[in-house]
């Protein structure tokens, strides 16, 4: 039989679960009167739990916010979520800037965990391999990253103290439309109202940011992370390149992604054909119903052109260069290697 200390403890934990439990559901649980119930949520208001009391046909108790997190209760499987979370923000860099609270949080978890679960997390993190390596990027403060998100949500416009990649200064009015999560870094999308357009921010480099008077409406269309990845795939970078390539939008997306590339379905004139393609090489891309596929019409905005020939021949379809002449002496060249290494020469 639990000791009463042990029942109030778990009245805590069925407490802060979420909503309002009803007197029958406690007492159930329990495994006591209603009585009881009510002595023991007595014994959590004298540790300054703020435990509300709700009145009518479904009332019964629920924990109301209080000016001071109240002991946390978690189950086995939650600690082992809530460890996982900070184990896999620290690895692929989402994180505040305070990396040493999230690393105190795990550990005062860790400290009162049963042996058998302290077990099982460490098997579970020896074997889970992440793509970003651990403290790979740099990361925003966390006061900013709040102050940034209320303005999202009330829609209030924000001054930021920003520093471009160029280590350049700034102060500007954003209309922020949303945060995004991208790569190991932390993005903010909106208005810069002193240019009247739409911008994109990396958070870390905002080094202030004070909500204003105000508000404002965000306007139809595409969702920030959607704006955050074509910003990428449309940067102004040293080369422009077009590309045909036959193939679903699906087939395509995963050698080039949204933030990398962008796509535009192409309809040939009647009786023009869009590519040489004829032949053995048409009934190879057509599909089970003997339709070639469609052709989509790919920019890509790049620094460097060396990486897009493993690209197109990992994509394995049809494709055309459009521009630029460089890209395509550089295909060749790839070509010409493989084909070299494949005779063994």
């Amino acid at each position: 039989m639990p000791r009463p200390t042990g029942r109030v403890l778990t009245l805590l934990e069925l407490l802060q679960s979420g909503g309002t439990r009803t007197m029958a559901e406690l007492a159930d649980w329990l495994g006591v009167d209603g009585r009881t119930v009510r002595r023991y949520v007595d014994h959590l208001l004298d540790l300054d739990v703020p435990v509300e009391s709700v009145r009518g046909r479904y009332g019964g108790y629920r924990l109301a916010p209080g000016y001071r997190l109240p002991p946390l209760m978690l189950g086995d499987d939650e600690a082992l979520a809530v460890l996982l979370g900070l184990e896999a923000g620290r690895r692929t860099g989402l994180t505040t800037t305070e990396h040493t609270a999230s690393e105190t949080a795990a550990a005062k978890i860790r400290r009162v965990l049963p042996r058998h679960v302290a077990h099982r997390l460490d098997a579970l993190l020896e074997s889970v391999a992440f793509t970003d390596r651990p403290g790979e990027f740099d990361n925003p403060n966390a006061e900013i990253l709040l102050t940034v998100a209320d303005a999202v949500r009330h829609c209030r416009p924000v001054a930021i103290r920003y520093t471009d990649r160029t280590d350049r200064p700034s102060e500007r009015t954003l209309h922020a439309y949303g945060i995004v999560a991208h790569a190991g870094r932390w993005y903010v999308t909106g208005r810069d109202a002193g240019i009247g357009e739409n911008r994109t921010f990396r958070l870390d480099r905002i080094a202030d940011a004070r909500t204003l008077p105000g508000s404002f409406e965000v306007p139809d269309g595409p969702g920030p992370a959607q704006r955050v990845l074509s910003g990428f795939a449309t940067a102004d970078y040293r080369h422009e390149v077009t590309l045909r390539i036959q193939g679903t939008t699906e087939q395509i997306r995963t050698r080039l992604p949204a933030g990398v590339a962008t796509l535009e379905e192409l309809e040939a004139a009647s009786g023009e054909e869009l590519a040489p393609v004829a032949g053995e090489e048409l009934e190879a891309a057509a599909g089970e119903g003997g339709t070639p596929e469609p052709w989509l019409r790919v920019e890509i905005r790049a620094e460097r052109l060396d990486w897009l020939p493993p690209v197109l021949a990992a994509l394995d379809l049809p494709f055309v260069i459009e521009r630029p002449t460089e890209l395509r002496d550089l295909v060749l060249a790839f070509a010409d290697r493989l084909a070299h290494h494949a005779r063994g020469g």
